[in-house]
């Protein structure tokens, strides 16, 4: 079931009021036998997929904390559970992939080349319910959190569906109690609920899903393009992931808020960062963690010899691009992260001393400017990776990007057309995207007050306009019968 979907837009209040109706004891029931509806609802079958996970992760999570003075029991089960649960990610999301790289080596040797055809479904959210479950069983281990003994809470836990499909990957600690706590519905913040909703409905349907039209007719016809398209669409597609993303994000945030849990907060004005290590702590921030808690730490982080501890980065930048998908496209996207952020940081201090020498002030606003640029420019030139369909795709978008230029009317004239961008469209998206700055204030405004939202004439008047403009998308969209997933649904 999709967020932006008829079908969630009944689904969500219909289980708000069960929710509410029933009696403290039992609304985790209604919870959990919604999540596994809304779960459901795409393939029945793959609902065995997370009841198998689950289950593992519950009895390993049981017997470590019953074992937790016995290093070598509780060591044997936290391997078991760990090669049970990747073991189904690995075959359900890289087996395809990991037969065709066998089949390239095997060409590589002069072999004959035969590629294997697997059709394996691949089932929603896998990625993320299965980094949660680990972490719940690693922490456990690491006696950082106690086993739940309760099923019914910990398969919410594992299911709750505002987070289930795209995270945030929630920990333990800050899930679970959540889940268990005998909630009032006066304490309830509804307002700031819906409007966060509202924000990330805006973000989806009015921004991404519209400019997702222009992105695909690049992208997904390559060979046709010219450089001035490929910039156009590589632009364009990095405000789309962002705003389908964080759309996402919002929306799940809003969602859980009405029912009393606050999820973790998943992006923070990310195009805002001054180097490929802050972009990293500013967007996907609990995958960052997760990596950075559970991987980079555990070899040994940035306590070590530079050599190895580049080789830790590129390693925890690998992981991160094979997580996202099972293609070269996404483990080449990964690396040019880490290769980024290992040369921002070895050169930071030639760059410090490069910038005094200049007479101008490093942590200056100008310099802080040109830093955030550049990063953007960096972080837009890796998307081309992550969204083109493949690497020959990637290699040819690259290619048109440096050569393929004409500086006449025609030419311009005709990567608009083969976009499909008219004049109404570029005043449109720049409008959408101006106002992002704004609209992601909105998400504040019940901590840090704004200015210009302090009459709440300004604030309905936003909430009005946004939501006409999301009612004009759908429409349009279902009337161009342009598909309107989201982007992580896949991941």
């Amino acid at each position: 079931m999709l967020f932006n979907s008829i079908e969630f837009l009944i689904f969500l209040p219909f289980v708000f009021i069960l929710y509410w109706i029933f009696p403290k004891k039992y609304r985790y029931i209604i919870l959990l036998i919604a999540s596994y509806v809304f779960y459901m609802w795409w393939n029945w079958k793959l609902v065995f997929l997370i009841m198998f996970t689950t289950i593992v992760s519950y009895v390993c999570g049981i017997l470590v904390f019953k074992y937790k003075d016995n290093i070598k029991i509780k060591r044997l089960v936290l391997t078991i559970s760990l090669i049970l649960c990747f073991g189904v990610l690995v075959f359900f999301k890289y087996f395809p992939f990991l037969s065709d790289v066998y089949f390239d080596i095997v060409g590589i040797f002069g072999k004959r080349k035969i590629h294997g055809y697997f059709d394996i479904m691949l089932p929603v959210g896998i990625s993320f319910y299965t980094f949660q479950t680990a972490s719940y069983v690693v922490d456990i281990y690491r006696n950082k959190a106690k086993a739940e003994k309760h099923f019914g809470y910990y398969a919410l836990f594992v299911i709750f569906f505002p987070q289930l499909v795209a995270g945030p990957i929630e920990r333990t600690k800050k899930l679970l109690p959540q889940l268990k706590k005998k909630k009032n519905i006066k304490d309830i913040e509804f307002s700031s609920a819906l409007r966060i909703m509202l924000i990330g409905f805006f973000k989806k349907i009015a921004i991404a899903d519209v400019i997702g039209i222009y992105v695909n007719n690049v992208y997904n016809d390559i060979s046709n393009a010219n450089g001035f398209m490929v910039l156009i669409a590589s632009l364009l597609f990095a405000v789309q992931i962002f705003c389908d993303f964080s759309g996402y994000s919002d929306i799940a945030v809003g969602c859980a808020k009405l029912f009393g849990v606050n999820l973790t907060e998943n992006f923070n004005s990310p195009y805002k960062s001054k180097s490929i290590k802050e972009f990293w702590n500013r967007w996907h921030i609990s995958l960052s963690k997760w990596l950075r808690d559970y991987i980079y730490f555990p070899i040994g982080g940035s306590k070590v010899k530079k050599a190895r501890w580049v080789f830790n980065v590129m390693l925890v930048f690998f992981i991160s691009g094979l997580w996202h998908g099972a293609n070269y496209t996404f483990i080449i996207w990964g690396l040019l992260h880490g290769a980024f952020q290992v040369i921002g940081v070895l050169t930071l201090k030639l760059r410090n001393k490069t910038w005094e020498r200049l007479k101008v002030n490093p942590n200056g606003k100008l310099v802080g400017c040109i830093r955030i640029v550049l990063t953007f420019l960096l972080v837009d030139f890796c998307w081309i990776f992550f969204r083109s369909n493949n690497m020959t795709d990637a290699s040819k978008a690259i290619t048109k990007l440096f050569t393929d230029w004409k500086f006449s009317i025609n030419y311009f004239k005709f990567g608009f057309e083969t976009m499909s961008i008219e004049l109404k469209s570029i005043f449109y998206i720049a409008l959408c995207v101006a106002s992002l700055p704004l609209i992601e204030k909105l998400k504040y405004i019940h901590v840090k007050p704004i200015k210009i939202y302090n009459y709440w004439a300004t604030r309905y008047c936003s909430y009005l306009v946004m939501t006409v403009f999301i009612i004009c998308s759908w429409i349009y969209l279902q009337a161009s019968e342009v598909g309107s997933s989201f982007i992580y649904f896949q991941f």
